[in-house]
């Protein structure tokens, strides 16, 4: 597809962490920008700042004249549902039409690309190398998954005249959206079974990263692999933590609550490396970019000071209030594994402290599929206030509540509320950490936790 040619972008959708990094980087480059969300958003309060209009009724009436133009290009996700009054209005009449996933298969098709994929870490592992290729002076974009803390945002841009352009993006599996992509260097964080609407067998799940491990083209034709025993590729550069692979790390220790790492590389050893956000799953994370950085032959003191720079992402082990005796961190963990790794990171930084835990299932298909593994998570919790599950693109499935799911969950302290009402049963209960977890709008509840939290303990 030829940008040169549109000169106007309509995003259906447009509050999507991946509809919005796209909207930015037309936008950046001069493009007539609008779109369409259901709700109004941190987000999206963010784009309309930077120039960006949207709307918020699903009215046919207020699409902009331009919109049924060639110059306009309709952008959707596959998050809009069917009945849509706008979608199904630009998809019959809109001249051009395309998914996210296409958008960002074209916009890197023709230029180097790096595609970090994977069930978990996947963010924080692109977020953290396109934070090492910006700071080492790169002509790097990237798209991200997730904020930036060191950037303010999920689109990274540093337009250089030197070098060639590196276009740094995130393979998503749902909705087989990364198989449209056809990266030069590919990275796989891990390969855990999710998304199962779209991949009901592991197998199914196997065979779609095998066909998008197929597509990584020359220069490089390279993917990084996490140590898997389900994956082996000729083309494959292995990365690991405590083994010795091509790339591994290890000697992880905590000092004074800031953790520590060695890293080593095929022919020398990294000491003492600070690990910016905590817990060992973090550590493999890390792994992977320094990994994929040295690769590229990023000098090692460039790699050392981003990492000490580094900032975090937003809803990634993001400390929102410290005192002397209460804490709380909010996370995007939404799957069992990574709420296991959460809530075990949190008692290695703080042993002995007693976690409330309040989660936010997300989409009915996953609750039930992973019921008894989300109730095996949630019990390493010592109290636990459970919200209703999140539906995003889902119908609800019979049976499938947070009623059915707090049955399973073996404590003694443990029970649903609605939003309105978690503060009120905050107030009546004794601990020392507050753990918001969950991909759905649960972040709306961060503020006013803060805000009563000062209030209360200053």
């Amino acid at each position: 597809m030829n940008f040169k040619k549109i000169d106007f972008f309509y995003f259906i959708g447009i509050g999507g962490m991946g509809m919005s990094s796209l909207a930015r980087y037309f936008h950046t480059m001069g493009k007539t920008v609008c779109g369409h969300d259901q709700n109004k958003t941190f987000l999206t309060k963010e784009l309309e700042k930077e120039g960006i209009s949207i709307n918020y009724n699903d009215s046919i009436e207020i699409l902009p004249k331009w919109v049924l133009s060639k110059q306009c290009l309709i952008v959707y996700t596959s998050a809009i549902p069917s009945h849509h009054k706008q979608w199904m209005y630009l998809k019959k009449y809109g001249k051009n039409v395309k998914k996210r996933s296409q958008v960002l298969a074209f916009i890197t098709e023709n230029e180097i690309c790096i595609a970090i994929g994977g069930t978990h870490g996947k963010t924080t592992t692109c977020t953290l190398l396109g934070h090492i290729l910006y700071s080492s002076g790169m002509n790097i974009t990237a798209f991200l998954g997730g904020i930036s803390e060191n950037y303010k945002s999920n689109l990274i841009l540093n337009h250089v005249l030197n070098g060639r352009k590196i276009f740094l993006v995130e393979a998503d599996e749902f909705d087989h959206s990364f198989l449209y992509l056809s990266p030069n260097i590919a990275c796989i964080t891990s390969f855990d079974q999710d998304h199962v609407d779209i991949y009901p067998k592991k197998e199914n799940l196997k065979k779609a990263y095998i066909t998008f491990s197929n597509r990584i083209k020359k220069p490089y034709k390279k993917i990084f692999l996490f140590q898997e025993e389900s994956f082996r590729f000729n083309n494959a550069i292995y990365y690991s933590v405590l083994q010795g692979e091509n790339y591994y790390s290890d000697h992880l220790n905590i000092k004074e609550n800031k953790w520590y790492f060695d890293f080593h590389t095929p022919t020398e050893t990294w000491k003492s490396l600070p690990l910016p956000i905590p817990g060992k799953h973090n550590l493999k994370n890390v792994t992977a970019a320094l990994a994929i950085s040295d690769y590229l032959k990023i000098p090692k003191e460039e790699i050392r000071k981003a990492l000490f720079l580094f900032k975090g992402i937003k809803r990634r082990y993001s400390i929102h209030y410290q005192s002397s005796n209460k804490i709380y961190i909010d996370d995007y963990a939404h799957h069992p594994t990574e709420i296991n790794a959460l809530i075990s990171t949190v008692r290695e930084c703080f042993p002995n402290k007693k976690i409330l835990g309040i989660f936010q299932p997300h989409l009915f298909s996953r609750t039930k599929f992973f019921e008894k593994s989300f109730a095996k998570s949630l019990e390493h919790l010592d109290i636990l206030i459970l919200l209703d599950i999140y539906p995003a693109r889902e119908f609800p499935i019979n049976g499938t509540n947070s009623n059915s799911l707090l049955e399973k969950i073996k404590m003694s302290s443990k029970e649903i509320s609605t939003f309105s009402k978690v503060l009120e049963k905050i107030e009546k209960k004794h601990f020392d950490i507050i753990l918001t977890m969950g991909a759905g709008n649960i972040d709306t509840l961060i503020i006013p936790i803060k805000e009563w939290l000062y209030k209360r303990y200053g």
